[in-house]
Order: C-alpha cells, then sequence, then structure tokens
C-alpha cells in the first residue's frame, strides 16, 4: 500500500484480501476500494490471475471501469522507489499486452546453458538448440520474473484469462531490495532487511 501510495500514476489503489484485519488495515490507510476476497480465491490453490480477473469484476460492477491493473503481490513487499511509476511509463510507451519486473538470470544459468532430463538418460538444452552456445559472449541476456510488478491490459486480462497477453515488456529491479516470500527462511530474510533499514 505504501509503494503504490507513493506512485503518481495510479489512479486507484485497491486491496483484495479474505483477512478483516487486513481490510481495516487498508481501510485506515484510505485505500480507494477494499473487495473483501470469496473463501475460493482465498485457499492455496487460487491463483494471482483468478484474484485479479474477480477484482477487476467486481470494481466493473461498481462502476469502475480501468484500461490497466498494476498487480503488487504482497509476498514481494519491497519495491524502489519510483519502480511503480517507472514500469507505468515503460508500459504506456512499449505497445505490450504487459509489463513484469523482472531480475537478471547469472550467465551460468543462462537458459542456453540449462539441460532438461529428456526421459531417456540424456540431456536436451533447455531451448531446443542443438548446439551449445560456448562463448559466455555470445549469451543473451536472460531475465526472471521477481512478482514486484506485473501490469496488464485488462481487455486482455479478461479475453485471454492471462495476465501476460501475446507480447510482455519489462523492467528490470533492483537484486539488494528482492525477496519473494514463501518459506520461513525468505519471512526471516525480509525482518532482517526491514531491520537493516531501520537501524
Amino acid at each position: 500500500i505504501e509503494s503504490a501510495k507513493a506512485s503518481t500514476l495510479l489512479t486507484a489503489i485497491v486491496v483484495s484480501s479474505d483477512d478483516t484485519e487486513i481490510l481495516g488495515l487498508a481501510r485506515e490507510l484510505e485505500v480507494n476500494y477494499c473487495i473483501e476476497r470469496p473463501a475460493a480465491l482465498a485457499s492455496d490453490t487460487a491463483t494471482s490471475l483468478e484474484v485479479v480477473i474477480h477484482t477487476v469484476q467486481t470494481l466493473k460492477e461498481q462502476g469502475q471501469e480501468y484500461d490497466a491493473v498494476c498487480l503488487l503481490q504482497a509476498t514481494t513487499p519491497f519495491r524502489v522507489a519510483g519502480l511503480i511509476d517507472k514500469a507505468i511509463n515503460t508500459y504506456k510507451y512499449s505497445e505490450t499486452d504487459s509489463l513484469v519486473s523482472v531480475l537478471p538470470v547469472p550467465e551460468e544459468y543462462n537458459p542456453h546453458w540449462v539441460f532438461e532430463a529428456n526421459g531417456k538418460g540424456h540431456l536436451n538444452i533447455s531451448t531446443g538448440e542443438k548446439e551449445i552456445i560456448t562463448r559466455r559472449q555470445d549469451l543473451a541476456p536472460a531475465f526472471i520474473r521477481d512478482g514486484a510488478l506485473y501490469i496488464t491490459n485488462i481487455s486482455v486480462l479478461l479475453s485471454q484469462k492471462s495476465l501476460y497477453g501475446n507480447s510482455i515488456g519489462y523492467i528490470v529491479s533492483d537484486t539488494q531490495r528482492h525477496v519473494n516470500i514463501d518459506t520461513m527462511a525468505d519471512w526471516e530474510r525480509a525482518e532482517a532487511m526491514i531491520k537493516n533499514e531501520l537501524s
């Protein structure tokens, strides 16, 4: 919420949750809309895509329509100042269906150097190529989604049921400010990052 409120380009801030405490906090922080999430969309099997579609459709029923949605996942809580507005500006001029924040893949894990087992006891290059690129200098830069930010055209979201569509733009995040909370170790790392910033 703090990251979203620091943006000058977001036109509305929406919190979707099944947790009354989270929704209460969101109201205290004066977000534009709080949407109570159905239990089916608060389970371990629910996807972010389903939640975003539910949110967009709920807002539409309330007469609120937008051209794009920016998803800020709570599991990736740290974003450098200005990231959201930089992403929105990049998206506006990229002519893509979507935009995601990414982190660089270390060269040793570049997909041209990654292998997949083919089920017959052999390895295939993950990109499908037959020959390995031997020189590091010839590797194309590779990236992974970092989960901090997704922007999607709403018509693409609803018609294709996709956060990505057919074309994806990107913005590179700060590796030093990244944590994706999936495990207790991730949580502890996030707490340590906050303590370091406050000290």
